[in-house]
């Protein structure tokens, strides 16, 4: 029995006395017992992973898959912090043709996308994983918009809580500013610890709870925490591309999953939440496969209906289809930028499209039209139809 995985503090926060609770250093003491119905679930994880990371050889373009997919995930990500964007909005603003899109979420959300891109192109680049790159990505995730008040790219230097109007009714109350930084130092210390021999998925799921713990942040840490177990598996090797993404999981099962982080805390059960993060790797990752199974199945089979019905404008239908694939939200403009393709043929080539429901015009204008994937669109978006707003 490990009871509580840390020490508290008493310190004045807000005009009032508070416990903060300081984490003990990882790995657990005594050490996890991943044998019996932890072991299956690490083993089963680990399979579904391995399918996973086998996809990107199978597709015929993983770029395609992965622009979505990166996308798709920071908005799951941004609404479980509360915000009202949609993938479409996203997509939208990227063209900077956006017109209701609430912007100040959208931004936030492409705030995101720039976050993971600086963060994975850092660690391709054999920059280690450490709290520099972690400030850094914290850096462009609030870069503006939303939290750029929020001292981007540094620790924080004052008091936070999570849960409740202040202090003294908060759910938890994170460690004590002065105590981050050696918080921080020794969870960095844990990342590239190679004496311990635990498993890549169960050192990721340590790491996010003491992050989220540690809390080292005024604003952004839960971005930041989910995106840290894509960049841990990508920086192991486990993932050749960084496509396993956590937050639907975690947002369908939020009740169970602040649960268990605060059991973690109280009680030491790093094995419970353990269990459930495996399950989570295990399901999000089989979902993954199937999508892309099912995009690149649907690709296939509207290129091949293209062939057949679009007679002598085939070349160009399928052209505009391809960049639908890179793109599933375009305007003319940009088809034309992306396939070199003069405006009327280009329109023309759209108009097939649409004609054969493959894509759908969104403005119902004469001009300025834009135009959606929507078998696409569909596929990404399952799940995320609404923000979620218990944060």
């Amino acid at each position: 029995m490990r009871r509580t995985t840390g020490t508290y503090r008493v310190i004045a926060s807000a005009g009032e006395q508070v416990r903060a609770f300081v984490p003990t250093p990882l790995p657990p003491q005594p050490p996890l017992q991943l044998d019996g119905p932890l072991q299956r679930a690490l083993e089963g994880a680990n399979l579904a992973l391995g399918r996973l990371d086998g996809i990107s050889g199978l597709l015929p373009d993983p770029a395609l898959f992965l622009y979505s997919y990166v996308r798709r995930e920071a908005v799951l990500s941004s609404q479980i912090e509360g915000t009202q964007s949609s993938l479409s909005n996203l997509l939208l603003f990227e063209l900077e043709e956006a017109p209701g899109a609430p912007l100040d979420d959208v931004r936030e959300v492409s705030n995101y996308v720039a976050a993971f891109d600086h963060g994975l192109d850092r660690l391709q680049a054999d920059f280690p994983l450490s709290n520099r790159l972690i400030r850094e990505i914290h850096g462009v995730l609030l870069a503006e918009g939303q939290g750029s008040d929020k001292d981007p790219g540094e620790f924080r230097r004052s008091q936070v809580w999570i849960g409740g109007t202040r202090p003294g009714n908060a759910n938890f109350v994170p460690p004590p500013p002065d105590a981050v930084p050696d918080c921080m130092t020794a969870w960095e210390g844990f990342l590239h610890d190679e004496t311990d021999d635990l498993p890549t998925l169960v050192r990721a799921g340590l790491a996010h709870v003491q992050f989220e713990t540690i809390h080292p942040f005024l604003d952004g840490n839960g971005r930041i925490g989910r995106l840290l177990v894509t960049l841990l598996l990508c920086q192991a090797g486990v993932l050749r591309q960084p496509l396993l993404y956590l937050s639907l999981y975690l947002k369908e099962h939020r009740a169970t999953y602040y649960e268990l982080l605060n059991d973690v805390r109280r009680t030491g059960d790093w094995e419970a939440w353990i269990s459930f993060f495996l399950e989570g790797v295990q399901q999000v990752s089989e979902h993954a496969v199937a999508t892309a199974g099912r995009l690149s199945g649907m690709f296939q089979r509207d290129h091949e209906r293209l062939s057949r019905v679009a007679g002598r404008r085939a070349g160009s239908a399928i052209r505009v289809h391809e960049a639908l694939k890179k793109r599933p939200i375009l305007s003319l403009r940009a088809v034309r930028t992306m396939t070199h393709l003069a405006y009327g043929t280009a329109a023309s080539a759209m108009d097939i499209l649409v004609k054969h429901k493959i894509a759908r015009e969104l403005t119902g204008q004469r001009r300025n039209r834009l135009f959606a994937y929507d078998g696409y669109l569909a596929a990404l978006e399952k799940g995320i139809e609404g923000p979620d707003r218990t944060r």
